[in-house]
């Protein structure tokens, strides 16, 4: 009987990301910016908007919005801000 040595993907990367500081950084940085992604989208669909409703409420463009809610943004504190203001919610931060 074969023996097979199976590995988790998580627990790969994991091993990977302790053995590269580099590698470690990134996935902060794209874990980030997908936290941003979940909690516009969250924000936009609990309103039931559109993208391109939300974009004209929030006074950006529909394009910036896709890009944070897709993760190929980074949005800014401010730009955060002025999203939740003009849909009078609050931008909360924590430390853990």
């Amino acid at each position: 009987m074969t023996k097979t040595n199976t590995i988790k993907f998580s627990d790969y990367l994991e091993k990977e990301k302790k053995n590269n500081p580099e590698l470690s950084k990134m996935m902060e940085k794209e874990e980030k910016k997908l936290d941003y992604a979940v909690a516009v989208m969250e924000l936009r669909t609990s309103l039931d908007l559109t993208q391109e409703e939300f974009a004209q409420v929030v006074n950006k463009p529909q394009s910036m919005i896709a890009k944070i809610e897709n993760g190929n943004a980074n949005p800014t504190i401010k730009t955060l801000e002025q999203i939740v203001n003009a849909v009078d919610k609050q931008l909360v931060f924590s430390f853990v």
